[in-house]
């Protein structure tokens, strides 16, 4: 049974997702702050974080952030819950290292679907028996056993999403994929599940690790109207 860690100061949602989850055969733990969550977290190791951004004390981006810098639970996936849903929110949770981010007020159907997404998804990426050992696609090399892309400038460690973001990329390079392609091939949502700002955010993320200038790719490009390609020059 996989264990979802929900960290939030109110009761009520952390109690009805509790409850919605078990319904699904998945054991919910809570806890009402980032301490007490870090705390929880180190001492039972969740499959998965549902986490909030307002909170007293320590708010949801400095908790993702300890997470991520944690060696017991960087590779935990992280999943926003919160009512904080301007652009500029959504991207400093994913840059505090967030899979996904949904906003309240919230269908409990969707929320269900992304869970269960993002876990077959970790199923998948720890399950590395199909998956060649390096990844090549002209001058960037990508290493499917230590999740490092090697470019001509330099390398870099990536997240378990970005990883399989650019795998997916890197593996037809050439090809061009919507947002919404991506959302069903790399997160594994059903169709018509799920935000093309999601996509957007993590595209961004790894452009600012990959491309020499971000705001000028030269490996990641946007198709305008069509979506994602990853060019070999």
């Amino acid at each position: 049974m996989q264990t979802v860690l929900v960290i939030d100061d109110d009761d009520l949602v952390s109690r009805t997702i509790q409850r919605a989850l078990k319904l699904y055969n998945y054991h919910v733990m809570v806890a009402g702050g980032g301490a007490e969550g870090l705390q929880t977290a180190r001492r039972h190791q969740p499959d998965l974080f549902i986490l909030d951004v307002v909170m007293p004390g320590m708010d949801g981006y400095q908790v993702a952030r300890q997470i991520r810098h944690d060696p017991l639970l960087k590779d935990i996936p992280i999943l926003f819950l919160t009512a904080k849903a301007k652009d500029d929110d959504k991207i400093e949770g994913f840059r505090a290292g967030a899979d996904d981010y949904l906003t309240k007020p919230f269908n409990m159907e969707e929320l269900k679907l992304r869970v269960a997404a993002i876990l077959r998804r970790v199923v998948a990426t720890n399950d590395s028996s199909g998956r060649k050992d390096f990844v090549q696609a002209g001058s960037v090399t990508l290493d499917c056993r230590t999740f490092e892309v090697t470019a001509p400038h330099g390398k870099v460690l990536l997240t378990n999403v970005q990883f399989d973001l650019l795998y997916h990329l890197m593996s037809h390079a050439g090809q061009v994929f919507t947002s919404q392609q991506l959302l069903q091939d790399v997160w594994d949502y059903p169709r018509d599940t799920g935000s093309p700002e999601l996509v957007r955010a993590h595209i961004k993320n790894l452009r600012e690790k990959l491309e020499p200038v971000p705001g000028n790719p030269m490996y990641i490009k946007t198709i305008q109207g069509h979506g994602y390609a990853f060019i070999v020059e």
